[in-house]
């Protein structure tokens, strides 16, 4: 367990003595597609780190419209800001692939980081990095039209830069929900880049065939009409 520990970003470069005293609070959870992790308002008790598959983090609006907050990956931890705080989890979470994860109870942890206060510098970058990346989906959602989402997180994708199609990592549904728009308008778009030849769409391949227009579009100098 310490050394699989220690491959986890979140506690990369700990001491063994710490890892140690992490894999003996660690307890670990398997969790079908599907099934929720927690749900908004539960008691935050723990935080998770996920080993395998993916989890969504996301927020029903009055009208039951659900926005996606946060998709959560293999080395990823989450519902770890409740836990600091001492409050319920603000969001749901739910796994979208069968699922292995790893949970920290919220009292064994407080008490492990007040006596070894190396592991919250860590958890504290990743935080960091989590606002910022949390800051930019706000701006996006309010600022940015749905065209411009889509070609910012095409332009986003593992292999984005490199002449070889990038390939969709979760369904396109999951995709709409994220940028905050629909399944219906996500293919309306997809669509009108194909016939612009901004792309080419093959499934969950994409191939980009104009990168600066679509950084253009990106970055709202030009609109898809």
């Amino acid at each position: 367990m310490p050394r699989r520990l220690a491959a986890i970003p979140f506690f990369e470069g700990l001491p063994e003595d710490d890892l140690r005293e992490l894999a003996m609070i660690a307890v670990e959870h398997s969790v079908p597609a599907g099934a929720a992790v927690f749900s908004e308002g539960d008691e935050g008790t723990g935080f998770y780190v996920v080993l395998e598959g993916r989890v969504k983090i996301f927020k029903l609006s009055a009208e039951g419209r659900e926005q996606i907050l946060h998709l959560f990956g293999p080395g990823d931890p989450f519902g770890e800001a409740a836990v600091f705080a001492g409050r319920h989890f603000p969001a749901n979470a739910v796994a979208l692939a069968p699922s292995r994860l790893l949970f920290f109870p919220r009292a064994a942890f407080v008490d492990l980081v007040t006596r070894r206060p190396s592991l919250a510098l860590g958890m504290l970058a990743v935080l960091s990095r989590r606002l910022h990346r949390f800051a930019r989906l706000i701006e996006d959602l309010s600022l940015r039209e749905v065209p411009g989402r889509l070609a910012a997180y095409l332009l986003a994708l593992p292999g984005a830069g490199s002449a070889a199609p990038v390939v969709l990592e979760i369904p396109k549904a999951q995709i709409a929900g994220l940028l905050g728009t629909t399944p219906e308008t996500l293919s309306r778009i997809l669509r009108k880049m194909s016939d612009r030849g901004l792309v080419r769409v093959d499934g969950p391949r994409i191939r980009i065939l104009d990168r600066p227009a679509l950084e253009d579009l990106a970055a709202g100098e030009t609109r898809l009409a």
